[in-house]
């Protein structure tokens, strides 16, 4: 089981917002969409960053108020892990527990393709058990 299944299942759409945008904007992006963090994109289509709840509240907590002036770029994780299509869902899963993370974007030759949550890979590996209970329900049924 691999990242492109979850993508596959996801579909195309693919939130970002740039560098300058306000960090207001990207609030109301977030909360509108019911999503835990939105990727950070250039102009030329280059991954930049990941900027998510965390990082906001982060910042609440150092600068107060003042966090509503800054911009996507004043905030987001620039440091970003990312993940193929081809990396299953456990290395997915491991990647996330151990940098202590809920998203992954997904690069496919350096093309930004995608974004994995932890809800996704938990999602897929549910149904991925359930799917196996039923193979073995049917093969012992059967035999």
């Amino acid at each position: 089981m691999v990242i492109a299944g979850i993508l596959k299942e996801k579909g195309g759409k693919l939130l970002s917002v740039p560098p300058q945008a306000p960090i207001t904007d990207v609030i109301q992006m977030l909360a509108t969409n019911r999503i835990g963090a939105v990727l950070v994109v250039s102009a030329s289509g280059a991954l930049e960053g990941i900027l998510s709840e965390r990082d906001v509240v982060r910042s609440l907590a150092e600068n107060g108020a003042g966090t509503l002036d800054r911009s996507a770029a004043d905030l987001m994780t620039s440091t970003v892990t990312t993940a193929t299509p081809q990396t299953t869902v456990a290395a997915a899963m491991e990647l996330m527990t151990t940098g202590r993370f809920r998203h992954v974007p997904i690069m496919d030759e350096g093309r930004l393709v995608g974004l994995v949550s932890i809800g996704d890979v938990v999602k897929a590996k549910i149904a991925n058990a359930e799917q196996e209970v039923d193979s073995l329900r049917a093969y012992v049924v059967g035999a």
